[in-house]
């Protein structure tokens, strides 16, 4: 992939010097570790939205199935779970 941005960031002194000698002692130039860097955190960031779009989906899920009458009370789930126990019990 060729490489033709340039990008440019303002780093605290030390946090510079530490991740260059790192870089210098895994014998790997620091723009390839920062490139690692960035890939792992869009990659993050999009499993993190397709997550939460997962959970919304469920979330939105449930509640129309609660409004349209389809789900039980806690009493009911506490009873049926209630009777799984009792019946593993014996």
């Amino acid at each position: 992939m060729t490489k033709e941005a340039v990008f440019t960031m303002k780093l605290e002194p030390d946090l510079r010097a530490a991740f260059l000698a790192e870089a210098a002692a895994e014998d790997r130039p620091a723009s390839q570790i920062a490139r690692e860097l960035m890939r792992a955190y869009i990659e993050e960031r999009r499993r993190s939205r397709e997550y939460d779009a997962f959970v919304q989906a469920k979330i939105d899920k449930a509640r129309s199935s609660a409004r349209a009458g389809a789900g039980r009370s806690n009493a009911e789930v506490a009873a049926e779970f209630a009777a799984r126990r009792a019946q593993v019990v014996r």
